[in-house]
Order: C-alpha cells, then structure tokens, then sequence
C-alpha cells in the first residue's frame, strides 16, 4: 500500500491537481456554475434570476440571449459572496420552443444551469456548456431529464473536488484489508448523505466557508494519523478508520450542499435533483476508488524497491497541501 500511495499521490498532482493550481494561479477560468432561473407569473411574463460567479470585483462575462422576441425591463444587481446576481422581468409569450444561448461561454470553464418553471407546473432544466452553450426550450420537460442532468453534476464535482478525492485517498491509506475498507466507505457515504439532505432541504444551515476549512484540517487529521500508525502509535484512527470518516464524512455533506446550492435545485423536481446528485457523487467516489485499487493491483506488481524516506512522502504531501488550504481558507473569514 505504501508503494501504491506513492505512484498515486504521483498520479493525483499530475493528472488532477496541477491542472487545476495552474488554472488557479493564471486566474484565466472559473469552474463554478452559473444558474438561470425564469419563473413564470403570469401568462408569458417571466421573473427573471441570473446568477454568475465572480472572483474578487471580477466577473465572468456571460449573458442569456433568447432566440424569439421578447423584452425585458431593466435588471437590478446584487452581489453576494462569489457571485453577482441579476433579477429582471422578462415578456416572452411564446418562450417554450426558442433557443436559448449563453453568449460567452465559449471561452470559459464553466457551465450553466438553466431551469425554467411556468405557470401549469410543469418545468425544464438543461446544463449547458463551454462546447454546447446553446439548447432549445422544448414543449414539455420529462423528470428523466432532469435526474440525467443532476446525476452529471453529481459525478462531476466529486472528480473535480480535489479536497474530497485527497480525503478519500487518505482513508483508503489509513483502511487495511478489505472489511475495514468497505466499511469505512460506506461510513463515509451515510454521513455525507445525511448532511446534504438536510442541508440541501433547509433543515439546517451551516456557514460554508467554515465548513470549507475544516473540511481541509480533516485531511490534516488523517494524514497526521497515517504517520502516526506508521510510527507504532495506533490510535482510534488506525483502530477504527470507519468512525473518522463518518464524523469527517458529516462535514464533507455540507461542503457537497454548499455546491449544490451554488448550482440550484429545480423547484418542481427538488427530491429526484437532490437523490440523483447524491447517486451521481457516489458513482463518482466508487470511479475513484476503484482507480486506486486498480493501480494497486499494478503496484504489487512491479519491482519498485522504495527508500524508508520515500514511504513517508505521500502522508506528509497530502497533509501539507491540505495545511495550505486550510490556511487559505481561514484567510477568506
């Protein structure tokens, strides 16, 4: 395991994280989603919500334009945390049938949400992106449509999230055997199961920045518990690796629900977005791991004598990094 969690600490800065430090540092993209929302409130009469990410003063230059006549009254602005949000009244009698185009997203990293809700009840949701920044609004939208969508960027944020794979590498480097493996998996998906429901669903409310920094201080934790173990102290992490990633996992939930709620939930459709996002971060999470055991099978195989310093890297780069966002994210209070 040692010899494995160094080709995949190897293979975590090469193929994940140093693509996205060096988005990060050239501040040229921004990978979180924007949300446009239009409820209808009377007969063809649309209120309008545009929200776009924003990093310090500076915002993603993205506009909605709609393909049939329509008109629109002036938008009023608000910025909060990371984002602008734009509100306006929007007349279009004839909306279901026209193609919306998200002018400007071509050039960026990000995407869009899109939902649309009328007055009948029904409703349409539709992700659109840099490669695809058009779609038409059909007649009528399906609940298959919008768990296909959900289930998309519920995969997605967990093989994006970086702080959250390096968490689960971490356990896996802690777990031995396969029992305690599986159960400290599945700890870890019941907890943050339980915390994005109920975050997600209003019934509890947690600050995200915090969150966000204790989140890194977890890998902290278990990287300093790694070495540790590896020292001959076995502490409650080594002993029971399934019971710190349940209470880690408890916190992991409101980081998944604070992206959540940056991407918005349909309204009408709010139980199925929230199962299929939830389904779509564990298909994500089981990618992952299966990845690493494959590269575990590969690395028994190889004749790769390691130095006794070299066995200690993996833990001490996962826990740095993660001190190095921790002491990011404390600087955002």
């Amino acid at each position: 395991m040692r010899r494995l969690a160094v080709i995949c600490c190897a293979a975590l800065v090469v193929g994940w994280l140093l693509p996205l430090l060096v988005a990060a540092a050239a501040m040229a993209h921004e990978v979180r989603p924007a949300y446009l929302e239009l409820r209808e409130r009377a007969p063809g009469e649309f209120s309008v919500m545009w929200k776009v990410p924003m990093r310090g003063e500076m915002r993603l230059a993205l506009r909605p334009v709609f393909s049939g006549g329509s008109n629109a009254s002036l938008p009023t602005v608000h910025i909060v945390p990371g984002a602008a949000i734009e509100t306006w009244t929007l007349n279009a009698p004839a909306l279901r049938g026209q193609m919306l185009t998200i002018a400007g997203l071509e050039a960026t990293m990000t995407d869009v949400l899109a939902h649309i809700e009328y007055l009948d009840g029904s409703a349409w949701t539709q992700r659109l992106t840099p490669s695809e920044p058009s779609t038409t609004i059909p007649v009528a939208e399906s609940a298959l449509k919008v768990a296909g969508v959900y289930l998309v960027l519920g995969i997605e944020h967990i093989l994006f999230g970086i702080d959250h794979l390096l968490f689960v590498f971490a356990l896996l480097m802690l777990a031995h055997g396969i029992r305690p493996l599986v159960k400290t998996i599945t700890a870890f998906t019941i907890a943050h199961s339980i915390t994005l429901a109920l975050a997600t669903l209003g019934l509890v409310h947690v600050p995200q920045t915090p969150v966000e920094a204790v989140i890194a201080l977890s890998i902290v934790f278990v990287a300093a518990e790694i070495i540790r173990r590896d020292q001959g102290y076995h502490g409650i992490a080594a002993q029971a690796p399934w019971l710190v990633a349940f209470g880690f996992g408890l916190l992991h939930g409101f980081g998944f629900a604070g992206a959540l709620s940056e991407t918005g939930l349909p309204t009408t459709h709010i139980p199925l977005a929230l199962f299929f996002f939830n389904l779509g971060v564990e298909i994500g999470q089981l990618l992952f791991v299966a990845a690493v055991l494959a590269l575990a099978a590969v690395a028994r195989r190889l004749p790769l004598p390691l130095p006794a310093w070299g066995q200690r890297v993996p833990a001490y780069a996962i826990g740095s990094l993660a001190m190095f966002w921790t002491m990011q994210r404390l600087a955002m209070f």
